[in-house]
């Protein structure tokens, strides 16, 4: 088994090499809001990567992380007068429940960024001891000229990367930064916002400092697979590259592998448009298991648009799914040679996660099922191949809140 990803670093896909055991650390949600397609979509792509690895003989430790406080969810806090590790904790329960019943498999660590402050401090200590940052007025920031290799995850050129800098939390028009690139470590607290002792003075760490050091207490130097949505390559993968493999002099990951971006009502989903499709919600109307195979009608690193009707069309789906293989056991199917459903489910899912290829194999299954040219394997493969992709048959299709 070659399994191959389309590599964010390298710009091509990539048959993987891996060991038997296999490290995946996947940027997590700021829990201040409940979860929404968007992030269903990233993170059961990992799933299914996850599981056909499984399938292949790996054993996998997911780490996917909290970012419980930053720039997001402080404010947040503040305008529902909620204290913020509250406001963290009720979302988390909610995502994690939401993620429970899409049937995606639980991380092996869940860390959260208030808990790993002490790691934070002392990598930003490293970093300003070896030369690699500063102290600018009321924050430590990392300088981008010690790190010739800025940019390397990316491929942008320096104005793109200013512009996305902008956009995206950092301050390239800031003129007491050495460099318009230059990035938080290290910062004071305004009035009220939590904060912590250091050696650089009281306050809280930058973003992306948070899962260099989550990322390396759980997994060490180098990941195997580094992933997230496609809005983290620039800054946020890009500057834990920088920080992380300054202070370790290894790679931070062999392999980058990034989801595309969801979109509802002609903008990408985000939170300050409110334009989003909330997984509790759309749950209590379909059955998770319809909300997966919805998803999996699109690539994992395209941007697609989500329209009301694909959840609906999706349940008919699952409907059809459960009736042709009724009876059946994954087991049944899952011991079958080279040839048959199964095996061309691992084919099209190695061939760069190609989920829609893997839902049509499904489909196409269940409709021989239909015409009555299903015998008791096809049945079992067809249940062996949906469990793959993360969805149980054996229960009858309907709306579960």
């Amino acid at each position: 088994m070659a399994l191959r990803l389309y590599d964010t670093a390298h710009k091509t896909v990539m048959d993987l090499e891996l060991g038997e055991h296999v490290g995946m650390y996947v940027c997590g949600i700021t829990p201040y809001d409940a979860t929404h397609l968007g992030h269903a979509a990233t993170y059961l792509a990992y799933d299914l990567i996850i599981r056909r690895l499984e399938d292949a003989g790996h054993t996998v430790t997911l780490v996917r992380n909290y970012t419980d406080v930053d720039d997001s969810i402080l404010p947040k806090a503040a305008e529902l007068g909620e204290h913020y590790l509250s406001l963290a904790e009720k979302e988390i329960a909610r995502f994690e429940a939401d993620m429970a019943a899409l049937g995606a498999r639980p991380p092996a660590h869940e860390p959260r960024a208030t808990r790993s402050i002490d790691a934070m401090v002392t990598m930003i200590a490293t970093l300003l001891d070896a030369g690699h940052a500063y102290i600018c007025a009321d924050r430590v920031l990392f300088d981008v000229s010690t790190f010739p290799e800025f940019g390397k995850l990316s491929g942008y050129g320096a104005d793109r990367m200013v512009e996305l800098a902008a956009e995206r939390g950092g301050t390239p028009d800031d003129r007491s930064q050495r460099n318009p690139l230059d990035f938080v470590l290290w910062q004071a607290s305004a009035p009220g916002e939590p904060s912590w002792p250091s050696p650089f003075g009281p306050g809280r760490p930058g973003w992306h400092i948070e899962c260099s050091a989550m990322s390396h207490a759980a997994l060490g130097e180098t990941i195997d697979i580094h992933g997230g949505g496609s809005d983290l390559v620039f800054p946020h993968h890009e500057c834990e590259i920088a920080q992380s493999e300054t202070i370790h002099r290894a790679p931070l990951a062999r392999y980058w592998v990034h989801a595309g971006l969801v979109s509802y009502r002609g903008h990408k989903m985000s939170k300050s448009l409110g334009n989003l499709v909330f997984i509790s919600d759309l749950r209590a109307r379909i059955d998770p298991r319809a909300i997966r195979l919805a998803l999996m009608a699109h690539h994992y690193r395209t941007e697609w648009e989500w329209f009301d009707s694909e959840g609906l069309a999706a349940q008919r789906d699952l409907a059809t799914l459960v009736g042709a293989a009724a009876g059946a056991s994954p087991a049944a199917g899952s011991n079958v040679g080279t040839g048959g459903l199964l095996a061309a489910m691992r084919a099209v899912l190695d061939d760069d996660l190609d989920a829609p290829a893997a839902r049509s194999a499904l489909l196409e299954a269940a409709a021989a099922a239909e015409r009555g040219a299903a015998g008791a394997t096809l049945r079992g493969e067809l249940a062996a191949a949906a469990q793959l992709c993360g969805i149980d048959l054996s229960r009858p299709a309907g709306r579960v809140s």
